[in-house]
C-alpha cells in the first residue's frame, strides 16, 4: 500500500528574500506619501472633511496666535460715546500702522450687544500676560500717529474726534452698524410716531445733563443747553421741513419734560418721558434724519451714524475754561455733517479733507488765546 506523503510548497530563498525585500519597499513609500497617519499625528476633522461639526456654543471672536502684525488693543473707559471713539480710533491707528487690532472684553461687552463689530476679542488671561506699551492719545489726530513704535501697543485716553477715523467712513458706519432686532425695535417706535403725518422727518434731539449739571459749572467751567437753544434748533427745522418729528433723549428727561415745549403734538419724549436705557436712545438717534445735540460723545456719535445735519451747541467752554487747551472745534465738530446756525462767533469752515488734517501738540493752557463768547 502506498503512504500517503504531505506535499508542503516550498520557496527558494532568493525569491522569498525578493519578495519580503517587495513588501518593505511598498511600506516604505505608503508612509512616505502620508496615506497612514504617523504617531501622535491627528486625523482630520469631520468638518475639515467636509462634513458638518458637532453644535457649539456661539462665543464672541478669541484671542487667535500672535502674528508677526503684533497685537494693539485701547483702554475701555467712559460710556457708550466713549466707547465707539476709542474702538473707532483704534480700528483707524491699527491699520494706519499696519498692526492686528483687538479689543478687550469689557468693550466687547458694552458694544457687541448693540453693533456687529468684527474686531477679535482679548482673553483676559492675555490681557495680563502681554507686555503691553502703552501709549497716550489726545482728542485729535496728529502726524506722530501715523508712526508709532511697538509690536504691542495699549492706546490709552478718550479718544472720540472724527480726525482719527473719517478716511475710513464706510468701514466705521460697518462697524457701528445695529444688529436687526434693534433696527427692528426703533424703526417701529418711530413709525409708531407717524400717525396721520403724509412727509414726516425725524429729529434726534439728545439734551445731556446727568453729572454735566455739576461738572461743566464747577470744574470745567462751562455752559450746558438751556432752553433757548433748544427751542431755536427746533424751530430751524421746523422751519425748513414740513412735517418734523423731533424725538428727544436725556439722561435728565424731567428738566426736558418742564423745558421743551410740546404744545405743537410734534414733541415726543422717549420712553415716555422716563430716562431709558442708553443703548435704546442711541438706537433711536441714530435712525433719524438729522440730529439736534447739546455736548459730549454720546450726541455727536449719534449725528454721526444718523447723517443729515447736526445742530450742535458750540462755545460751550468760558473763556477762562482750563480745557479749552483740550477742545479743538475743527476737530470735534465735522464740517461735512455739522453746523451751528446760530453762533455768529464760531469759526466758519468748508469742506475739509480728513486725511490732510493734522493738528499740532497743544500749547500750555496759560497760552491759549480764545476769542468767543459763551451761548
Amino acid at each position: 500500500m502506498a503512504t500517503l506523503v504531505s506535499w508542503v510548497p516550498f520557496w527558494p530563498p532568493l525569491r522569498l528574500s525578493i519578495f519580503l525585500l517587495a513588501i518593505m519597499t511598498f511600506s516604505i513609500f505608503l508612509h512616505s506619501r502620508g496615506w497612514f497617519p504617523a504617531s501622535g499625528r491627528r486625523l482630520p476633522s469631520s468638518n475639515a472633511m467636509g462634513r458638518p461639526p458637532a453644535m457649539s456654543p456661539i462665543l464672541p471672536p478669541t484671542t487667535p496666535p500672535a502674528t508677526e502684525r503684533g497685537m494693539w488693543t485701547v483702554n475701555s473707559a467712559g460710556r457708550l460715546g466713549n466707547q465707539l471713539g476709542q474702538y473707532a480710533t483704534l480700528y483707524a491707528l491699527a491699520k494706519m500702522n499696519g498692526r492686528q487690532a483687538y479689543i478687550l472684553p469689557e468693550m466687547h461687552r458694552k458694544l457687541a450687544p448693540l453693533f456687529r463689530i468684527t474686531l477679535p476679542v482679548l482673553s483676559s488671561d492675555v490681557v495680563r500676560s502681554v507686555p503691553w506699551r502703552n501709549y497716550e492719545l489726545h482728542n485729535w489726530m496728529s502726524e506722530e500717529y501715523r508712526h508709532i513704535e511697538g509690536k504691542y501697543v495699549r492706546l490709552t485716553g478718550y479718544p472720540w474726534s472724527w480726525t482719527f477715523y473719517h478716511h475710513l467712513r464706510q468701514e466705521i458706519l460697518q462697524e457701528f452698524s445695529f444688529h436687526d432686532h434693534v433696527k427692528e425695535e426703533a424703526n417701529r417706535y418711530l413709525a409708531g410716531l407717524r400717525r396721520q403725518r403724509w412727509n414726516v422727518t425725524y429729529v434726534g434731539v439728545h439734551v445731556r445733563r446727568g453729572d454735566y449739571v455739576w461738572l461743566m459749572p464747577q470744574v470745567r467751567k462751562g455752559v450746558l443747553a438751556d432752553k433757548a437753544y433748544l427751542e431755536k434748533a427746533m424751530g430751524y427745522f421746523r422751519a425748513k421741513y414740513q412735517e418734523p418729528v423731533f424725538v428727544v433723549t436725556s439722561n435728565g428727561m424731567e428738566w426736558c419734560r418742564e423745558n421743551i415745549d410740546a404744545s405743537r403734538g410734534d414733541v415726543y419724549f422717549s420712553g415716555d418721558g422716563k430716562e431709558s436705557s442708553p443703548g435704546r436712545d442711541f438706537a433711536l438717534l441714530a435712525h433719524c434724519n438729522h440730529t439736534i445735540m447739546t455736548i459730549g460723545s454720546f450726541g455727536t456719535w449719534a449725528g454721526y451714524l444718523a447723517g443729515g445735519e447736526t445742530i450742535y451747541l458750540a462755545n460751550y467752554l468760558l473763556p477762562d475754561s482750563p480745557f479749552q487747551w483740550r477742545f479743538k472745534p475743527l476737530a470735534f465738530f465735522l464740517p461735512d455733517l455739522m453746523m451751528d446756525p446760530f453762533g455768529d462767533s464760531q469759526e466758519k469752515v468748508g469742506r475739509t479733507n480728513p486725511q490732510r488734517l493734522d493738528f499740532s501738540p497743544p500749547p500750555p493752557p496759560c497760552l491759549t488765546k480764545v476769542h468767543a463768547d459763551a451761548p
